[in-house]
Order: structure tokens, then C-alpha cells, then sequence
């Protein structure tokens, strides 16, 4: 595939393996125009990075606003606010969706939220949890991988810090899903409006939690989003803000993107077994590596957007204001300009944490220390309790879910042989 003209990311097809595609657009048009859109790819690491380090020229805030809703149909983006606002709360741009003053001023009250010291308070809880899935089934010798371990590890443990009642996390794993399939740029209207309604069920599931919170603070993450007044606002966030969080950079930022990723790096495990053994036979030295890489091979988010204000130029190419820059971190992060032998899953690569699966610069993901350590014990408790593992006979596709900015596998079937304990 060498003609950019007839690559489509759109296309589910082309989705469920980007990686040529990739390849061919950051050889031939690293700065490429969909036809027929203001959409710019953007896929080299270098351009990516560019992108990112200059909110001057590629701010995170739509030139009109209808954009934010639905970067490829302006009219649309007019339905979904119009619903959010007669049935529930029209979502306010997220942290991810601001510019400084205001993101600056926003993303302070979210480093005290997830502060180091707030990460360490939860890492037993995260540790724990993953040996407790794993024991749920682990005398079965088979599993759902990514129901009964992906989903629950991240989910249950931003659902507790979010106020939410154990027996309800599989309803908002419902909610969760309608925000990461509304935001996929891949429905029809019609599905896309039905999306909507499944998350205002979510707005009124969380706004008695809000209203709690402001009369009996606690010590809960969510407590602190609710109360916390925000130097130059003066104010706590509104219930508009808080409804926008809670999906976007709690939920689905906090748990889909973890899930996403637990389920390739067992993928890639059972494909690479000469990584399983390396893996297995000195974790101490090859978890963290691991764990890059896997965020590297398979970023969970594979793309973003930025926006122009104003006509700007980037590797030759003018992009118009008013257009919408798609940042292909799952590109960049398989740069061959920048990582030797780039599709390879190397323990020993050299600065594997140099990957953009957590995006750069102002906007780095907060939640990137949380992530971290939910996959370094999700893997770590693979290795205590399983001898080996392999994909379970005819009874996986391993299709992804149609997405134009996420990478989620639908189910990973496995079957594998316990440890002896």
C-alpha cells in the first residue's frame, strides 16, 4: 500500500490493522488531507511531537465549538448538544478540550487529585485486585481475558475512587461504553443520538453523587473534583464540567484506555513467546520495559484532535484555519525514524518510554502513573499465576471495535495452565 489516495481510516477494515497504512502515509504524506474533509493526519513522531509542543498554533479548542461534537459534521454536533440539553447536561469542553489560562488553571486541581502521594495510597488496592481476578477463574484453565480481567481491574478501581457502588459497575461499564462508541466517529445519527441518551442515563446516576459531595465532602478522588475550588475561577467546577470528566478523563481516560491495553499486551504475550519467557524469567528487570512497549505496539488511544485558528504550515503543507489535525500517536509511536526495528517487541529497547501513547506536553496524560502501575500488576499477577497461556481454539475474530481515535479489542479468549502454588 503505497498510494495515500486510497487509504481510508475510516474504513473498519483498514482500523483492525492500521499499521500499513500508517507506514505508507508517514513515507508519502506525512501531513495528509483526507479527501472530502478538513481532517489533517498527521503520523510522523517528529510532526506529532511538533503538533503537541505548540497549543499556539494547534490549539485543543474547536474554531467552532459544533466541531468539538462532531469533528466531520457540524450539523450532527448541533442534534448531540441539543439532546444533552433538553435530558440531561450539555457536557463542557474537558481538560483535554481546553487552553491555557483555563486548562492550565483546570489541570492543577487534576495534579492534586492525582498527585503521587494519592497514586501510592492506591496501588495495594490495584495490587490486590489483579491477583483476585485471576484467582476468580484462574482454576477454570480458561477465560474471557478481556471481560473477566481488562474490564473489571481499571474499571473497579476509578469507579471506586469516583463514589460509585460496586454492585453498579457493570452498568456504567454500559455508560462507559456509550461515551467510547459516541465518540468513535464511526455511527450513524440515528446510533450516535442513541449514545447520547445512554450517557444522560449516566449524568443522572452521577448528579446525586455531585449534590452529596458538596453538602459531606470525604477523601474520595471525586470528592476533591467537586469541591475544589480552582485558583482563577473561583469557583469548583459546575455540574456541566463534572458530567463532561466523569466520562471522558475519568472513566473512559482512567479505565477503557487501561483495558485496552491489558488486553494486547496478552495478545502480544501469547504471539511472542520468546518475550512470555523473558518476561517470566526476570520480571524485576523486564516489567517496565514490557509495559512501555506494550503502550507503544498497541496505543490504547491511537489518535486526537487538535484544531487551527489560523492558516499554519507544517512539513510544506498548508493547513487551512477552521481544519481539524488528527495526531496519530499510534503511528508516530511505530516510527522507523525513530525506533529501530519499530514492530518489534523488544525488552531491551533503549528509552521505551519515549513512546507518545500518553501524548507530550501540556496535555501529557494525567493519568499515566495510574495506568502504569494497574498494568505493571495486571502483568505481574500473569506471571505469578500462569505457567503458560494460548488463545483458545476457533473462539476468537481478535476484531477491534470500529474507532477512528480508539484501539479496543472486542474479547481475547485464552486458555492457559495454572501454576503450581
Amino acid at each position: 500500500m503505497n498510494d495515500p489516495s486510497q487509504i481510508n481510516l475510516f474504513d473498519p477494515q483498514v482500523q483492525q490493522c492500521p499499521y500499513d497504512a500508517y507506514r505508507s502515509l508517514r513515507d508519502e504524506a506525512p501531513v495528509y488531507n483526507i479527501p472530502g474533509t478538513q481532517i489533517y493526519v498527521v503520523t510522523r513522531y517528529d510532526h506529532v511531537r511538533e503538533v503537541l509542543m505548540d497549543p499556539a498554533r494547534f490549539p485543543s479548542t474547536a474554531h467552532n465549538e459544533m466541531m468539538r461534537a462532531s469533528p466531520v459534521d457540524m450539523e450532527r454536533g448541533r442534534k448531540v448538544a441539543e439532546r444533552f440539553k433538553q435530558r440531561g447536561w450539555l457536557p463542557a469542553p474537558t481538560l483535554a478540550g481546553r487552553d491555557d489560562p483555563g486548562h492550565k488553571q483546570m489541570r492543577a486541581m487534576f495534579n492534586e487529585a492525582f498527585k503521587p502521594s494519592r497514586i501510592k495510597q492506591i496501588d495495594p488496592r490495584v495490587e490486590t485486585l489483579a491477583y483476585q481476578l485471576i484467582d476468580e477463574f484462574v482454576g477454570d484453565g480458561r477465560c474471557d481475558w478481556v471481560r473477566q480481567f481488562c474490564v473489571p481491574l481499571p474499571l473497579f478501581i476509578i469507579g471506586e475512587q469516583m463514589g460509585a457502588s460496586t454492585d453498579d459497575m457493570w452498568r456504567i461499564k454500559g455508560w462507559t461504553d456509550a461515551f467510547f462508541h459516541r465518540i468513535s466517529m464511526m455511527l450513524p445519527e440515528d446510533q450516535h443520538l442513541g449514545m447520547v441518551d445512554r450517557e444522560i442515563e449516566a449524568q443522572h446516576y452521577f448528579q446525586p453523587i455531585f449534590e452529596r459531595l458538596r453538602e459531606h465532602p470525604d477523601d474520595s478522588l471525586i470528592s476533591v473534583l467537586v469541591n475544589t475550588v480552582i485558583e482563577g475561577w473561583g469557583r469548583p467546577l459546575n455540574d456541566n464540567e463534572l458530567h463532561a470528566e466523569m466520562m471522558a478523563d475519568t472513566f473512559v481516560g482512567g479505565s477503557e484506555t487501561t483495558t485496552n491495553a491489558l488486553a494486547a499486551g496478552m495478545k502480544l504475550l501469547i504471539e511472542n513467546k520468546d518475550v512470555w519467557h523473558q518476561l517470566k524469567s526476570d520480571p524485576d528487570r523486564h516489567m517496565r520495559t514490557f509495559v512501555e512497549e506494550v503502550l507503544r505496539l498497541e496505543s490504547p488511544v491511537q489518535s486526537l484532535m487538535r484544531f487551527t485558528h489560523a492558516d499554519v504550515e507544517l512539513d510544506g503543507v498548508t493547513i487551512p484555519a477552521g481544519s481539524v489535525v488528527n495526531v496519530r500517536y499510534g503511528a508516530a509511536n511505530r516510527d522507523e525514524r525513530v525506533f529501530k526495528c519499530p514492530e518489534k517487541l523488544d525488552l531491551e529497547r533503549p528509552k521505551a518510554g519515549a513512546h507518545m501513547a500518553f501524548g507530550s506536553g501540556t496535555h501529557h496524560c494525567l493519568g499515566a502513573p495510574l495506568a502504569r502501575r494497574e498494568l505493571t500488576w495486571g502483568f505481574q499477577a500473569v506471571v505469578d499465576r500462569f505457567e503458560d497461556m494460548w488463545f483458545a481454539e476457533g473462539q476468537n475474530d481478535f476484531s477491534y471495535h470500529p474507532h477512528f481515535l480508539l484501539r479496543s479489542l472486542k474479547q481475547l479468549n485464552i486458555e492457559f495452565e495454572a501454576k503450581n502454588r
